[in-house]
């Protein structure tokens, strides 16, 4: 091999400029006639004699070199000099994982501690609960160590440099790569993908290293186990599972059994190493065969396609974000069958027309919303739902949007519905709107962006002109409610004065009650036909899909005995509650709050390890929930609702223990419900006194209510007075609401067991003790002098209203219910 001679004459041609000597001899000019060549090879050319006249000077800066070699800076390895655990910690998240893990996880959020390389996995169900983990990594890594640290700092690297943190990143890939490894040796799905990387991360920890010097463990995942199990005297004393790991803080393992469909935890177990377990083992029928010639091969394969499938499966998405990823991933077909679906039903409803966007409107966005639907039994198959929604955070305030309030049927109405069923024995059944909102038309002038995916050939530049209030956008529960309404008043119903939700018709003077909230709704008569009659006609306006008798309205169960009366239950709510705050197993409790519960604002947190304590408490979650269930069915849960929720700003440990006891009540299987009285100076911090009441229709339980009074009373007296004045207003409307529903206009009678204040409100009488009151309470005796109301006195012992206002025993307690169901 041998190098061409470079010929530097010049030919003669055009006028060379002057310099053009000194240029020729320049580095730079040999640089760029030879392709940009480096100085070190301009020199080494010249050592040859090849280059004539070069000088072999420093090349001087060259801007066009820059632009076209600029390249990354290498990342050096980087060395921290840390002296103890906790000084520089590297941390990663990985996922989400396509597969949902047995616990609902689909992120790994890996922690390392740069000292001993120890690895801290918490596995997590959303991106957001990354710095909660982290939190509790801090607390508990310092209770094991008792190293106490000032503070801490993050040193974050930049997104477009990965390789500027390789030690969670490369020991997520080792975590995954050892995860996909036993999956495939195990034959298992892809679910269990959490627990092979928390056995890899448990391995990792006890293999040897630089760092950490462990023994390796004797068990592998997912081979045979034998568990103990107390069976009867003759039954097997072992029940055969499979290794999933170890347990997390006790010296147990983790296992799962495939007859049972279900996880447990064992210290007394039997490995079998020497064989592993496969879902689908093919079974040899030939035992004159050697099995290896016969099986090997397939088992082999088996479990490369299945190791294939799991990575898969981990790597990639469950349900897609936007159209491009549901076209990309293997389910598109399916998902595309589904946006052709949603596209023919807006086509159907004639939700818009194309045409071309005026000029000075601007287009609302849209997106498609992807979900997997699980069947409610195994044999029913997975349905993939695709629907289009507007950007309504995109809409423009009085240019696109006007009103957007829409009713909805209050809970009072439907629980007044159920006791005006209970006496009268009607007939109740429900119905559902199919995609309710896109029956309301628009009265805005709203321009949409065509469906991504759906473009009308030739039309690309054209959008949508909405004619149908689509999901999303601003105005569409108010435009469906619309809709419906003036359907409902052309068919002769009559639209309730106090619940804009409630209609009422009456055929040869029997009633037909109609409850409306958003796309459910409630039928009530005396015959199946005129419900059948109902159904029909609102079938011919509304696509409906009939769900028969009533089973469940807002979440809540609905139970009927035709010989007593109808029962509102909520059981499946609040076992789903119980379940989320890890009480489904605590032991029921008899009261909703017991007396010991002496709750005040000196129980708040006053010490750090209090606050941090507390800020890993869901308290206010908790509240909620168990606000719902109170406000839909129980209303025995008043007063302790009333006293817990004084404190969701800065709940303490014993708020805390109140709440776990009100769960622990809501565990108790049975139908519990109650009622109304006053407690003089029950909060202890402001002295202001509580008033209770509650409404029962037919013997069910239908309005309650336990609040703290707004001013502070000086007397019992005047704190029964001002509650009775509280519970007149409720009475009002729910008087107004009773006679739509059933015509009876007899006065209501409202129970006190306070004499005092009974004769206040009949006989308007200013004594030194009660001339203070405001006016505003004296209410109640234009009420009471109108015959709308009567204030009738009860026995303190026989109102179901004390278990509202105060703690109670539980013989008083059981007894105030009773009197409320019965």
């Amino acid at each position: 091999m041998s190098l061409a001679h470079l010929d530097a004459s010049i030919q003669s041609g055009p006028k060379i400029p002057y310099g053009w000597a000194s240029l020729q001899a320049s580095p730079l000019f040999w640089h760029m006639r030879l392709g940009h060549m480096s100085q070190l090879g301009l020199a080494e050319l010249s050592k040859r004699g090849l280059l004539k006249g070069y000088k072999n000077d420093e090349m001087e800066f060259y801007e066009h070199c820059v632009f076209g070699k600029h390249k990354r800076v290498k990342f050096n390895t980087a060395v921290h000099t840390t002296e103890g655990i906790l000084d520089y910690v590297h941390a990663d998240l990985w996922g989400p994982s396509q597969k949902h893990s047995l616990g609902g996880c689909r992120y790994i959020l890996t922690i390392i501690d740069d000292y001993f390389r120890r690895v801290f996995p918490y596995f997590l169900k959303h991106k957001y609960d990354a710095f909660d983990a982290f939190k509790a990594w801090k607390v508990m890594v310092k209770k094991q160590t008792e190293r106490k640290k000032r503070g801490h700092c993050h040193a974050p690297h930049h997104s477009a440099h990965s390789t500027a943190e390789r030690c969670c990143e490369r020991m997520n890939r080792t975590i995954v790569s050892k995860a996909r490894c036993m999956l495939s040796n195990a034959g298992m799905g892809g679910q269990f993908w959490a627990e092979a990387a928390n056995t890899a991360c448990h391995l990792i920890n006890r293999s040897p290293s630089n760092a950490i010097d462990k023994k390796t463990p004797m068990e592998f995942l997912v081979a045979l186990v034998y568990a103990h199990v107390d069976n009867g005297k003759l039954e097997p004393r072992a029940a055969k599972c499979i290794f999933l790991g170890y347990g997390s803080g006790v010296k147990v393992y983790k296992l799962w059994n495939p007859e049972t469909k279900k996880s447990m935890l064992s210290r007394s177990v039997v490995f079998n190493e020497s064989e592993m377990y496969y879902a689908n083992r093919a079974t040899n029928t030939h035992d004159d065969v050697p099995r290896k010639s016969v099986c090997g091969w397939r088992t082999w394969m088996r479990a490369t396609i299945f190791a294939l499938s799991c990575a898969k499966e981990i790597d990639c998405c469950a349900e897609p974000s936007t159209y491009t990823e549901a076209m990309i991933s293997g389910d598109r077909e399916k998902w595309m069958f589904a946006m052709q679906e949603e596209m023919q039903s807006l086509e159907k409803n004639g939700t818009w027309d194309i045409v071309r966007l005026p000029v000075g409107k601007k287009a609302v966005r849209c997106k498609w919303i992807f979900k997997r639907k699980e069947g409610s039994s195994p044999s029913e198959t997975t349905r993939y739902k695709a629907r289009l929604v507007a950007k309504g955070f995109s809409q423009i305030p009085g240019i696109d949007y006007n009103d957007v309030f829409s009713p909805v049927v209050k809970h009072s109405s439907i629980r007044a519905l159920f006791g005006i069923i209970a006496m009268h024995n009607l007939e109740i059944e429900q119905l559902d709107v199919k995609t309710a909102f896109l029956h309301g038309d628009l009265e805005e002038k709203i321009y949409m962006d065509q469906p991504e995916g759906f473009i009308v050939p030739g039309k690309d530049n054209f959008v949508c002109k909405l004619k149908k209030s689509l999901y999303g956008l601003k105005q569409s529960p108010r435009q469906w409610y619309k809709k419906f309404d003036s359907s409902m008043i052309a068919n002769g119903f009559k639209r309730s004065q106090y619940d804009s939700c409630v209609y009422i018709k009456f055929v040869d003077g029997s009633p037909i009650y109609l409850l409306l909230y958003v796309d459910d709704m409630l039928i009530a008569a005396k015959s199946k036909v005129d419900i059948a009659n109902l159904k029909a006609q609102l079938s011919s306006e509304f696509e409906m899909k009939d769900l028969g008798a009533a089973k469940k309205i807002l979440g809540m169960k609905i139970s009927r005995d035709r010989n007593s009366s109808l029962l509102f239950l909520g059981r499946r709510y609040i076992r789903k509650v119980l379940r989320r705050f890890n009480m489904h197993d605590s032991k029921p409790v008899s009261t909703p709050i017991a007396s010991h519960f002496k709750l005040s604002s000196s129980q708040c947190p006053s010490t750090d390890s209090d606050f941090e304590y507390m800020s890993r408490i869901p308290y206010s979650s908790a509240v909620g929930f168990l606000m719902y269930d109170m406000v839909c069915s129980r209303p025995d849960l008043s007063y302790a609702m009333s006293l817990v929720s004084r404190y969701m700003a800065n709940p303490g440990k014993e708020h805390w223990n109140a709440v776990k006891w009100i769960l622990s009540l809501a565990r108790n299987e049975r139908g519990l419900v109650g009622y109304v009285d006053s407690d003089h100076a029950a909060d202890l911090d402001k002295r202001r006194s509580l008033t209770g009441y509650v409404f029962t229709v037919g013997g069910c339980a239908v309005s309650w209510r336990a609040c703290l009074q707004s001013t502070v009373a000086l007397s019992t007296t005047e704190a029964e007075f001002i509650a009775v004045c509280d519970a007149c207003k409720e009475a009002v409307w729910l008087k107004g609401l009773h006679v739509e529903f059933s015509r009876d206009t007899s006065c209501i009678n409202l129970f006190c067991d306070s004499q005092s204040a009974i004769h206040l409100t009949k006989d308007q009488m200013f004594h030194e003790r009660t001339k203070h009151i405001d006016v505003k309470y004296h209410y109640v005796c234009e009420v009471v002098a109108e015959g709308r109301l009567k204030v009738c006195k009860i026995s303190t012992h026989d109102n179901p209203a004390d278990m509202m206002t105060k703690p109670v025993p539980v013989a008083k307690f059981e007894l105030c219910s009773s009197l409320v169901v019965g």
